[in-house]
């Protein structure tokens, strides 16, 4: 005797759908989100004075003569920086209303479209605007599918530590490797063995076991050397120029080599006191990897307060931190995390000093009175961003690197 079940009986039921959950992925950007923007860049490059030097004409005993004071020139030009999403028009009718999605498509394309700009902006602030991502340990790519990498197959490569930072790899960005024009996927990331695996997408250049040539440097799609400048291009920079400068005692960010030693209170104090005396400022932030997020909470941990009240029915052991912060004669200056930080460094941050300047109207291209546009096939495209510098003063801004991980 049969007996309903749901297996046997499942045109009978019905499947029930919850919420959208919410991003399996860290979206947040918070160094992005307290930097300055201004929208305002016009003509074909800016240029900004900046004072590097006392007038010179003091003396004591008879009247000295005069060497009045000098400043620098930098000079701004905007990058390109865009976004781009398509959706086919019967993917757009179908998500028109919550019983056919959850989703309504064209919000949605539209917001992950400026997520993923945001994503990119951040990576960008943290980089030295060559566009590079990291470089390979091995002149080869690993092949997985087959002898060489054609379209279609995969390969993987793994990446040095110095260049690698877990924040700049997401599965589904396209790259290119060196001046190559071919076309890779990322389709899997790795972080504990800094492994990255691609998929061909376009390209005849076989980057698989029988390559020749050096370790080689992967980059954002068509970025090599078109990303506005970042933190660690202008902290890093001890020769040449930074925006036309030549790059000089006051004209330079404050760097201090840590040689694989702990993140400690004596070299954050370094770091802020260093630049507070080069300049006169204190930085506002200090911004670090996840990584040294936690050694600083665990060091810090026997400098915690606890606040109980008398008459408490109960106490409670708190374990953590709601936020970390240092303390200089300047004021707090907050402690935050930042995804994009390489995991081994410590910026110390004057954002009143860090300033974006984009051309108008940023955001949406909707020049042709449509964000979306009907492009050859049944289908629609947006682009998002614009065209901006960072223009950050290295002088203000400092850098500790190689801490111990």
């Amino acid at each position: 005797m049969a007996q309903m079940s749901l297996t046997a009986s499942s045109a009978l039921f019905k499947t029930k759908f919850g919420k959208m959950s919410e991003n399996a992925y860290n979206s947040y950007n918070p160094m992005l989100g307290t930097i300055k923007k201004q929208y305002d860049f016009t003509g074909d490059e800016m240029k900004v004075a900046v004072p590097t030097f006392f007038s010179g004409g003091v003396g004591s005993g008879s009247l000295p003569t005069a060497n009045p004071a000098s400043a620098v020139k930098a000079t701004l030009t905007a990058k390109k920086v865009y976004a781009t999403t398509e959706i086919d028009r019967e993917s757009l009718k179908a998500s028109s209303n919550d019983e056919g999605s959850f989703v309504n498509g064209m919000k949605w394309v539209s917001e992950k479209t400026v997520e993923a700009y945001n994503r990119n902006a951040s990576r960008i602030l943290f980089s030295d605007g060559t566009g590079a991502l990291g470089t390979t340990t091995a002149a080869d790519f690993v092949d997985v599918t087959g002898t060489t990498f054609g379209v279609g197959d995969t390969a993987y490569a793994l990446f040095t530590a110095a260049s690698w930072v877990e924040g700049y790899w997401e599965e589904n960005d396209y790259v290119n490797v060196g001046t190559a024009a071919d076309v890779l996927e990322v389709i899997a990331v790795d972080n504990t063995l800094r492994k990255v695996t691609f998929e061909k997408i376009s390209g005849t250049t076989d980057f698989g076991t029988g390559g020749a040539g050096t370790s080689k440097i992967i980059y954002m799609q068509n970025s090599k050397d078109n990303d506005p400048m970042g933190l660690k291009g202008v902290c890093d920079a001890t020769t040449s120029t930074l925006y036309g400068v030549d790059v000089a005692r006051r004209w330079m960010a404050t760097q201090i080599a840590a040689a694989s030693a702990g993140i400690s209170e004596d070299i954050m104090n370094e770091l802020v006191i260093t630049i507070q005396k080069k300049c006169g400022k204190a930085p506002k932030k200090l911004v670090t990897s996840y990584t040294q997020y936690r050694k600083i909470s665990n060091f810090l941990e026997d400098k915690k307060v606890y606040q109980i009240e008398a008459r408490a029915p109960e106490l409670k052991g708190i374990v953590g931190w709601k936020a970390l912060s240092y303390m200089s004669d300047a004021g707090e200056i907050a402690i935050i995390p930042d995804r994009m930080c390489a995991e081994d460094r410590v910026y110390g941050v004057n954002d009143d000093y860090i300033t974006s300047y984009h051309r108008p109207d940023f955001g949406w291209f909707d020049d042709d009175g449509t964000v979306f546009l009907r492009t050859s096939g049944d289908a629609y495209a947006a682009r998002y961003g614009g065209y901006y510098q960072n223009y950050i003063i290295p002088s203000f801004q400092g850098v500790v690197t190689g801490l111990a991980t």
